[in-house]
Parts: C-alpha cells; structure tokens; sequence
C-alpha cells in the first residue's frame, strides 16, 4: 500500500468544499484535509443536514476525507474539562462526516494525558484516530509523541508529523522518523524559506530538507497531504501552485 494524497483547505480560506474538492482533484488528490473553524463551511456544531452534504458532494466527487484538521489543544493550560469537550465534538463531526483522524495540537505545558484518556473509548467507538502535530509547545517528533506513546495505542492516537516544525526546532527529519515509529500517522508536505524564516514557499523552493524525507517515508504506508497556509498568510500564491510542486514530490517519492 503506498501514499494517499491530500490538500487541505487552509490553503483554499473560505471556499465552499465543492470548489475546493475540483481543486483537489485536477491535481491528482484523493482527499481533503478539512480545516475545522468558524470562518470555513465545516465547522464544530455544523447541523447534521450540512453534514450530510459535505459527506455526500465529497463521496460524489469520488474523494475521501483525510483528516480533520482541528484548533483543540490537548497539553492547554488550565480546566480540563473544555478541552475534552471540543475533542469529543471534533471526534463526533469526523465520525458523522466519515473521516478516520482528526488533528489537534499541543498548546502548552498543560497534563495532556488525562484529556486524551478521557476521549479515547470515544475514539475506538467512532473509529477515529487523533492525531497531534509536531507544532509550537511540542514541536518535535520527540515532544509530540511523549503526549501520545504512554497509552501504547498507535492506532487511537499518533502523531501528525509537519515537514516544517520539527525541523526548525533542529530535529533532522531521520531522527523525527525514528522516534515516531508506529505512532507516525500522517505526514504534511511544506516548505519554508529559511530555519529563522518560516514564510510557507511550494515544495522543493524552501530549505527543509523534502527530498530525504520522501526517501524516509518510502516504506510508510498513509496520508501525505499539502499544507499550505494561506489562511495566515494571504499574500501567499494559489493553492495551485504549491498544489503543483507538492504532486511532484508525490510522484517522484511515493513507493510504487
């Protein structure tokens, strides 16, 4: 089993699900990465017959979902209680939309463990995986998989490995597969300009070293899915044009 290629939609702000589907699609993508936010058609608390629409026009295109991408942050400081909330709300929205993970973030130096054990019968239940990014608290393959391995359960939660992050923090990217492991259950494909710049530029124009992560992957079977982070940085080219550079990649490195 090889690679599966996505695109997420924070790379497309604010364009109807459909549209963005067609973008995926003439780019040779099987799925979507669905940014879960206000300011986007998917969205927590979405009514069950918008979700039925997004989850039908999707499976109509002849696309999958990829993941979820969520804002909940597992290691926040403070009550416990408002994380494990939004996590079961991102865990019921990918179950209703048909979707196998959703991704979350550190957030901080808060006790992850017991956010993540209270969701995880929610978790096995749905049949849905939470995956948590190697991003700001915890940026490295090390970091992120600490909130994750005590639970010895790769399936229920693993770690979404970002190009970028662990990277810039100096964990080269044979180290970051290394201490992932089996807990290493998607990969984000991105550039950036510099280790101090970390302006988004398309796959294969940056510094970050893609070319050794392709090969390091080559055994791993799972999502590989564009982040391109227009969202944040609208000044950005189309998502096609990354689109573009990241298929590339794809078709150059993806086990046969």
């Amino acid at each position: 089993m090889g690679w599966r290629f996505a695109v997420s939609t924070l790379g497309m702000p604010g364009e109807p699900v459909r549209d963005a589907a067609r973008t995926a699609l003439a780019h040779g993508c099987e799925g979507l990465e669905l940014r879960v936010h206000p300011d986007e058609e998917v969205h927590l608390g979405l009514p069950g017959p918008a979700v039925d629409r997004v989850r039908s026009g999707l499976a109509d295109e002849g696309l999958a979902v990829a993941c979820l991408a969520g804002y909940a942050k597992v290691a926040a400081p403070g009550a416990d209680g408002p994380v494990i909330g939004e996590l079961r709300a991102l865990i019921e929205l990918a179950h209703r939309i048909g979707t196998p993970a959703v991704r979350v973030f550190p957030g901080g130096d808060g006790d992850a463990h017991p956010r993540i054990a209270a969701v995880l019968d929610d978790l096995r239940d749905a049949g849905v995986r939470l995956l948590v990014e190697t991003h700001d608290s915890h940026p490295t393959g090390a970091a992120a998989v600490s909130l994750v391995a005590g639970f010895g359960a790769p399936d229920l939660a693993a770690v979404l490995w970002d190009a970028v992050h662990p990277w810039r923090a100096g964990e080269e990217p044979a180290t970051t597969k290394e201490v992932l492991g089996p807990y290493l259950g998607y990969f984000q494909v991105k550039d950036a300009v510099s280790r101090d710049d970390p302006t988004p530029v398309p796959p294969g124009e940056g510094a970050v070293p893609l070319g050794e992560c392709g090969e390091l992957l080559r055994s791993w079977p799972g999502w590989v899915s564009l982040e391109w982070e227009k969202a944040w940085y609208p000044e950005l080219a189309p998502v096609e044009v990354p689109l573009r550079a990241a298929a590339a990649w794809v078709d150059r490195h993806a086990p046969r």
